[in-house]
């Protein structure tokens, strides 16, 4: 399989370690703009209902509440889905240490209300696998989606058992992206073909909303020290 990043740019590389970019979502900035039409429908529903001239029965006050809650839970979730992730979620290989250090963002989508939040791990070069996965689904007007992509899982030491899972994203390119992973660690950047410049994430669009107010990328600082050095 031959190395490469498809469209993108490592962030960093050198002789010590890989920086690479992941996304949240393929697009973001877009969802963010369901939340005021969320938030007005919600509104209009439940001033409808609660200033009606009349006494409203038992089964209306049901859809009132009912309405209201998907509706809160909409508004909430447009926002946080398209707000709450940093800018980048990057993974760095460094090679010196034989290390990985991936800047997660955990969540889940179905529950807004809970704090959703950037979890940054590392782990031990040898305890990294790749799985590639693959999913068709079929739409309800005869079409199909197919999906696919790379997830890193994490084995502990000494087993095949995973502990941790996450996503090798954002490239395009999967697989090809994988190698590319794998001959930096083996061979060093020297083994790679020339990277592009690399693209500053925090300098975001003026009109991505989403993007502005996503939060910057912010390791633990032992943990920048320790993945930007050698040992």
């Amino acid at each position: 399989m031959a190395p490469a990043l498809g469209l993108d740019t490592p962030n960093h590389q050198d002789d010590v370690f890989l920086e690479l970019p992941r996304a949240s979502a393929l697009v973001r900035g877009v969802v963010i703009w369901f939340v005021p039409p969320s938030a007005v429908s919600l509104f209009i529903s439940s001033w409808l209902y609660l200033f009606a001239e009349r006494t409203l029965v038992i089964e209306e006050w049901v859809i009132l509440i009912s309405t209201s809650l998907i509706g809160i839970w909409l508004t909430l979730f447009f926002w946080k889905f398209d707000v709450s992730p940093p800018r980048d979620l990057p993974l760095r290989f460094n090679r010196a240490r034989q290390r990985l250090y991936a800047y997660n963002f955990k969540y889940r989508w179905w529950n807004p209300f809970e704090k959703w939040r950037v979890v940054p791990v590392a782990y031990d070069w040898s305890q990294v696998r790749a799985e590639r996965w693959r999913r068709t689904h079929f739409t309800a007007q005869g079409g199909v989606i197919i999906q696919f992509g790379v997830e890193l899982s994490i084995v502990k030491p000494g087993t095949n058992q995973v502990i941790d899972r996450f996503p090798l994203t954002a490239m395009g390119a999967d697989e090809h992206a994988w190698a590319y992973v794998c001959t930096y660690m083996q061979q060093g950047p020297d083994a790679l073909p020339p990277p592009g410049p690399p693209r500053d994430h925090n300098d975001v669009l003026w009109c991505n909303v989403a993007m502005l107010l996503a939060p910057k990328v912010e390791w633990p600082a032992d943990m920048d020290l320790e993945s930007r050095t050698a040992p």
